[in-house]
């Protein structure tokens, strides 16, 4: 009995690190010539519901020079156990450590999962500061939504890649299988990876700030290395590759089910989102792409649900059309089709009618806003009709429970938006009743987080609301929301002040991470391991202030310290946003309407979606 088998019996949830699953990828180690982890800095269950994962994992595994396995962040018990028995972080697959590969990528999903690539980086031996690496050490790279700013991560990885991974993930393969191969030094990799469109090496640039601590500008080092850093797109969404056989996990997931992502991109315009800006533009796979998909995934999986994802799935052209035909094909063998984004405005008892045809999922609408004012100036598009049409076509057609989605702390905010949640609450819950939905079965679940301002949108100049702010009206919305049948649920704002401050931090940020790992922190994503104290004592030790990045407004001249990311979209298409969102104005949507001139087309050379066009 080896080491590991030894301890898994000693740990909760010991499938979460035991391998073995189904549609696993088992390559020849000593022949293959590129080895790559692909680190999800959460635990297996959360890991393994990501589709980004499994997609990187079928290109990588498609090559014959190159592996990837998986490895995840052990619950604080098996890391313990770890700890005592000498034994580094490992991949699933083969069971050989982590600091074995050539390379270990994180996916940055969310700012509060950063302490745990720390935390991972350490349990496989890797120093932490990417300039105490070695040729012996495996190359450090991210990518995902948050390296859209990747300076407060910039001290730890040794390459971002900025936009989607599979449009890059070969040419940068490429790039270090040929630096391997004539044993070029590790700087010199780095900078062959540079030059690669679409890769940001934050050791290749300097950072300057002003005597008063504000940032001022970021400048590479080297000539030949370039000043911005456009993200990668992918162009022909038919063929991506997508993985048909993906790895089954041996636990329950939280997203346990199929996933085909049929639309991504969004051109809504909400002006509080970060995926609506970094995402575009607007790419549909067509319906036979999806039913093709979705036969191959019921042949190869076992699962039972189907998850049509997106950013707004019901904004799928031909959405009733391919929800009729897969229950047409695979309802007999009971399967069900969920879609876990729906928009008020786009839901129809038809739609109700299809994705109920096996059984009820629940249904969510994020009307995010309680008063149309507020809905008008974050662009939302959605009407407390259209609120009230959806939720009512939904109880008729025999729906129980629905969620509701919010947000407080929105510029402009005033107490009328907030007494408009808790009104649209107990509306929707009278809806219920009049369609007749028993009293002990209706639930109305309302679920608000608070406003983080995010890089790269319409309002990442905007301040978040104070922390007192923020925790004044979660006690006025729970004294408002307590009818039967009603249950609020709200982020934990000390949490979001810190979020917030990563969201829009610099590279000094490094500096407290390393302090708030060292202090404990880590799965500060679970709220049983947020350690508030510890963080505001990392930011303390570091001279620094959450506030003073979370909580400061910005001029539209103010240089940003995540201006040298290019997202496609134009920052003079976000500075008028901006400014009519501040009176109110709604933009429409290009999909539907005429370009709103955001320059994500023309600037990534690629045709503009209109819906009812060929792709």
């Amino acid at each position: 009995m080896n080491l590991l088998q030894q301890i898994l019996p000693l740990v909760k949830k010991p499938a979460r690190y035991a391998g073995g699953e189904w549609n696993v990828v088992h390559k020849d180690w000593e022949n293959t010539e590129i080895k790559v982890a692909f680190a999800f800095p959460d635990v297996y269950e959360v890991g393994m519901s990501h589709l980004g994962l499994q997609i990187l994992y079928n290109i990588v595994n498609s090559r014959p020079d190159a592996l990837m396995e998986r490895a995840f962040a052990p619950w604080p018990d098996m890391a313990d156990k770890m700890r005592e028995n000498s034994l580094p972080l490992f991949a699933l697959e083969s069971q050989r450590p982590v600091r074995d590969f050539d390379i270990v990528a994180f996916t940055l999903q969310y700012e509060m999962s950063f302490s745990n690539i720390l935390y991972m980086l350490d349990l496989a031996g890797i120093p932490l500061l990417s300039g105490q690496r070695d040729a012996e050490v495996p190359l450090i790279i991210a990518g995902g939504p948050c390296a859209f700013n990747p300076e407060p991560m910039a001290d730890f990885i040794d390459i971002f890649v900025i936009g989607e991974g599979e449009e890059v993930v070969n040419e940068l393969l490429d790039v270090v299988s040929a630096g391997r191969r004539k044993m070029l030094a590790r700087k010199e990799i780095l900078l062959n990876a540079a030059m690669v469109p679409g890769i940001y090496v934050p050791s290749l640039y300097q950072v300057f700030y002003r005597e008063d601590g504000t940032f001022l500008k970021i400048r590479p080092l080297r000539e030949n290395v370039p000043e911005k850093v456009t993200k990668r797109v992918v162009k022909d969404f038919d063929r991506a590759p997508f993985p048909i056989k993906p790895v089954v996990p041996n636990t329950e997931a939280v997203h346990d089910r199929m996933m085909i992502e049929v639309l991504r991109g969004c051109t809504r315009g909400c002006r509080f989102c970060q995926a609506g800006i970094i995402y575009r533009p607007v790419r549909e796979k067509k319906p036979e792409t999806v039913l093709r998909q979705t036969a191959e995934l019921v042949n190869n999986t076992g699962y039972d649900e189907i998850s049509l994802t997106s950013l707004s799935t019901s904004d799928y052209s031909p959405v009733l059309e391919v929800i009729r035909a897969i229950a047409d094909k695979h309802a007999q063998q009971g399967i069900n089709v969920s879609l876990p984004s729906l928009r008020a405005d786009h839901f129809s008892v038809g739609l109700a009618k299809e994705v109920q045809r096996v059984r009820r999922s629940s249904l969510t609408f994020a009307p995010e806003a309680g008063t149309q004012r507020l809905r008008d100036v974050i662009n939302k598009g959605v009407t407390e009709n259209d609120l009230m049409e959806a939720a009512g076509a939904a109880f008729k057609e025999g729906w129980q429970a629905v969620k509701l989605y919010f947000m407080i702390g929105l510029p402009t905010e005033n107490d009328e938006d907030l007494d408009g949640i808790a009104q649209l609450a107990k509306d929707v819950l009278a809806l219920g009743r009049k369609n007749g939905v028993p009293r002990g079965r209706l639930k109305v679940t309302v679920s608000v987080s608070s406003f983080v301002p995010k890089a790269h949108t319409v309002f990442q100049w905007e301040p978040q609301a104070p922390v007192e702010y923020l925790k004044r009206k979660q006690d006025e919305l729970s004294k408002k929301i307590r009818d039967r049948g009603l249950t609020l649920n709200y982020h934990n704002a000390d949490l979001s002040l810190i979020e917030a401050a990563f969201a829009r931090g610099d590279r000094r940020l490094g500096a407290v991470l390393i302090n708030a790992y060292q202090l404990g922190c880590r799965f500060d994503a679970w709220s049983e391991y947020f350690k508030n104290k510890l963080w505001l004592e990392a930011f303390r030790q570091a001279g620094l202030e959450p506030g003073w990045y979370a909580c400061r407004s910005y001029k539209y001249d103010d240089p940003l310290p995540w201006d040298h990311i290019d997202p496609g979209v134009s920052k003079q298409y976000l500075v008028l946003e901006h400014k009519r969102a501040m009176a109110g104005i709604l933009t429409g949507d290009c999909r539907t309407g005429s370009c709103t001139g955001c320059g994500v087309c023309p600037a990534l050379e690629i045709e503009p979606f209109y819906a009812g066009s060929e792709q």
